[in-house]
């Protein structure tokens, strides 16, 4: 008896099966060893599935693995169904059932509310806050903005903004200090003309960004909100000594409630916090004048 002959080896010849097929083992003088559960022998013939025959395995592997890819995907489209479901409305149901998801715990999960409908003929700044936590932190990333735009560097302009976003009692006060403040040789050191202008073929450029907020005191008359913000400040223009540059900086402001409205009757500002600087190269004086005048503001509303 040779080799082929038990089917151990050999090519074929001889072996009683067609075609010389000696790959299936079967039952031809095999000795198996039965092996504890989650052992096995790594030189023995992969063992035949017990239906579908030869690759019956593998298909039980690749209907496995299908029914994993497709319990996966579902349980991905019902997270993002779950995290898109109505905005604030879950923020209040998970308060409500005590999962203690609420508007204070995520400050910029959007609340729902509508945006101030009223706008200062004026200046255009809007107005019409509501009495509460969320319309004083509104009213204090607006008041921001105002303040810290180009239209600050003109004495008219100004004026019409102080008198929107500050209180009555302190209008006189800011009015003055700020006239002091934005002096001919404040507008020299930043490149302007001395009456605030810019010179001939560059823009001015003076922005402020709130990027959050936070009212750290709040009653139904007053509040104090704390208001994060990064800005731009400088002159775009080909061969300008003053060119655009980002800063961070948080306003504390301290507002009052006036009987219609949240003013203004005090505020400050701190530098920071400031994130590192990012990779991204700096674009040209042309590139950031034409986005300054071709993109607006907002309007900021909690």
């Amino acid at each position: 008896m040779s080799l082929g002959d038990d089917g151990y080896g050999g090519n074929g010849q001889g072996s009683g099966r067609p075609d010389g097929d000696y790959r299936d083992y079967g039952d031809h003088h095999l000795t198996r060893t039965r092996l504890p559960e989650g052992e096995g022998d790594p030189y023995a013939p992969a063992r035949r599935g017990g239906r579908g025959g030869r690759g019956g395995g593998r298909a039980g592997l690749s209907n496995r693995n299908l029914v994993t890819v497709v319990g996966v995907v579902v349980l991905l489209i019902a997270a993002i169904a779950f995290a898109n479901r109505g905005g604030g409305d879950s923020a209040s149901d998970d308060s409500e059932k005590g999962g203690g998801r609420t508007a204070s715990a995520q400050p910029t999960v959007p609340t729902g509310t509508k945006p101030v409908p009223g706008r200062d003929p004026a200046t255009g700044i809007a107005s019409g806050f509501a009495q509460t936590e969320q319309g004083a932190q509104s009213a204090a990333s607006n008041y921001a903005v105002a303040l810290g735009s180009s239209d600050m560097f003109a004495p008219n302009k100004r004026h019409d903004i102080v008198k929107t976003v500050m209180a009555p009692a302190a209008v006189d006060k800011y009015q003055s200090t700020l006239d002091q403040a934005y002096s001919s040789s404040f507008f020299k050191s930043l490149g302007l003309k001395e009456d605030g202008s810019a010179p001939k073929g560059f823009t001015f450029v003076s922005r402020t960004i709130p990027i959050g907020t936070k009212a750290t005191k709040f009653s139904q008359d007053a509040a104090t909100v704390e208001v994060w913000c990064t800005g731009l400040l400088g002159l775009a223009g080909e061969g300008s000594t003053k060119p655009v540059t980002t800063g961070w900086f948080t306003i504390t402001m301290q507002l009052t409630w006036t009987g219609s409205d949240w003013k203004a009757s005090d505020h400050s500002q701190k530098d920071g916090p400031a994130p590192i600087g990012g990779d991204v190269p700096a674009s040209s004086a042309e590139a950031i004048a034409n986005a300054v005048n071709g993109y607006g503001g907002f309007t900021y509303a909690r």
